[in-house]
């Protein structure tokens, strides 16, 4: 369907890839990997035709209809979120407007007459439409649209709000909707998960599973990769590796193939040194002269192996804490409501008691809305609760993480004078030493807080709040942001954290490798579950049959 053939792309005097090939083919199912700024976006833009390439050639069949799911949603307004979700739909959309003005031409010839051949090509014309838009799905695009808003967490008391007063956000999933109901023959998604709950992701991830299309995409959930990509292409070190399996299957045949790598550039090292010494030890001699000079024309023709630079990863160990109370959060009759604008009160959750104990490490589950994120800034005095008591235990150092703490960053501090003012008493060498482990070496410890990217924000926010003595973290989305290698180090470091922790998390690959409990906000309740995520997920799927 696709053939992208030795391509090459620069940036200037950077080569993001060269003489590099691969194919999409029906049906594939292709996660797209690499370090940030390799060239996955870009990958999108020249198949979609938004950039072309320095050299080589990129093919695509005729027909082949592609449609395309950006991080930039554009500009969004003078529709309601259905009419938005609608008017992606392209071709059918275009069939559906052809014909709403075929039927009032039918309509106005009963008062003014059409000649017969006018008649007749207005006949044609609306058979052939009619077949088409039937044959795209066009008489069910509406029901269709309203079902991918609500499987996107937007149900029908929203489908008629205009688009302009939907968050950031929530008009990403819009977008997202118009992709879906497009319905293309290739689906090209760019971090498609960002901005979901758990339960859209879920939904999305159906979806993509009975797509009949094929599908290239990234994300940093590395749970939705394994699940619906049968392929993996890996953009790295200026070139486009396929391997021919999931996300984990690609992480042991990399390892397998630089092993590999490493032994053959052992012997080859090995060979060359032998060829060099016997150079060196005969270059004088008359007798050897043909002998060296045969070597040294084998040794300039030999293409030199080389390895490819190790990946920098985020490194980092928690700074040790002082040992809390056993007790560490008493929860009673807890409620919460929040005012709404015309003075009446939205209630959140009412009657929640639970304990959370030391060295509990909970995931905090519930559909979006639920209250997750407020029951945590209510355990760490972020809200006063509505009703009830949330008592906290002796001894604790609280360190917390939300959806927004990035937000209080100040845009004008360097990252390094940013670090240094949330941890006054540390030297300068410890604090390069910090933003090292996170990434942040040299030069980049200058960049401003305005100019970094939304996981660079999350990293920084990191290292401010994990490098302090805590024994109590409360997370919410600390993963957002976070590319795949960063997230498998800070759950390393969770792991391996000596305290209590609540954490709010989409990522069901995160939860499964640290929740010991979990606390469910259900209907405005709180079920709590004994036992690790993969048993509680167990235990609501058979509540589902």
């Amino acid at each position: 369907m696709i053939h992208l053939s030795n391509i090459t792309k620069r940036f200037g005097d950077r080569v993001l890839y060269q003489n590099a090939t691969f194919m999409v083919r029906p049906n594939d199912k292709i996660g797209l990997v690499g370090p940030n700024g390799a060239g996955k976006t870009t990958i999108f833009e020249l198949v979609a035709g938004l950039d072309s390439p320095d050299d080589g050639t990129i093919a695509i069949d005729p027909g082949v209809l592609i449609g395309y799911f950006s991080q930039d949603v554009g500009e969004m307004s003078g529709r309601t979120a259905l009419e938005e979700t609608l008017a992606g739909a392209g071709r059918v959309s275009e069939l559906g407007r052809e014909i709403a003005v075929m039927e009032k031409q039918l309509e106005d010839s009963a008062v003014n007459p059409l000649s017969d051949d006018e008649m007749n090509r207005l006949m044609e014309r609306f058979g052939e439409v009619q077949m088409e838009f039937q044959q795209r799905g066009g008489y069910d695009l509406e029901a269709r649209a309203q079902e991918v808003l609500t499987g996107l967490g937007i149900d029908a008391t929203k489908w008629n709000r205009p688009v302009e007063s939907f968050s950031g956000g929530w008009k990403m999933r819009i977008a997202l909707a118009q992709i879906l109901l497009l319905n293309p023959d290739v689906l090209l998604m760019d971090e498609p998960t960002n901005h979901l709950d758990l339960e859209s992701i879920m939904w999305v991830e159906k979806w993509l599973k009975e797509f009949k299309g094929s599908l290239v995409m990234t994300s940093h959930d590395r749970e939705f990769m394994n699940r619906i990509c049968k392929r993996t292409v890996e953009i790295a070190n200026k070139s486009i590796t396929t391997y021919s399996g999931n996300y984990d299957f690609y992480l042991k045949e990399r390892e397998i193939r630089r092993q590999q790598l490493e032994a053959a550039a052992k012997r080859q090292a090995d060979m060359l040194a032998k060829e060099e010494e016997f150079i060196a030890r005969f270059a004088a001699r008359a007798s050897h002269a043909a002998q060296v000079q045969s070597r040294v024309k084998k040794l300039d023709k030999i293409d030199r192996i080389e390895l490819p630079p190790e990946l920098r990863k985020m490194k980092f160990e928690f700074a040790p804490g002082t040992r809390s109370g056993n007790d560490v959060v008493r929860m009673a009759d807890l409620g919460k409501h929040w005012p709404t604008p015309e003075g009446s009160v939205q209630p959140v959750f009412s009657g929640l008691t639970g304990v959370v104990q030391r060295l509990n490490k909970i995931a905090v589950t519930g559909v979006n809305g639920a209250g997750k994120s407020t029951l945590l800034k209510i355990i760490t005095g972020q809200t006063a609760p509505s009703e009830g008591v949330c008592t906290l235990g002796a001894s604790l150092n609280v360190g917390y993480f939300s959806q927004y703490s990035c937000d209080l960053l100040n845009p004008e501090n360097t990252i390094f004078d940013e670090v240094s003012s949330r941890l006054p008493k540390a030297s300068v060498g410890w604090v390069k030493n910090l933003l090292g482990s996170f990434l942040f070496s040299g030069d980049d410890a200058d960049k401003k807080i305005r100019n970094l990217s939304g996981g660079e924000k999350s990293r920084v926010m990191l290292a401010c709040i994990l490098a302090q003595p805590v024994n109590f973290l409360v997370l919410d989305e600390p993963t957002n942001h976070l590319d795949i290698d960063s997230r498998e180090v800070l759950l390393s470091a969770l792991q391996e954290f000596e305290g209590t922790v609540m954490i709010v998390s989409h990522d069901r690959y995160f939860l499964r490798a640290i929740a010991n409990r979990v606390f469910e906000i259900d209907h405005g309740h709180l079920r709590v579950y004994e036992g690790h995520y993969d048993e509680y997920l167990e235990h609501v799927e058979s509540l589902r049959k």
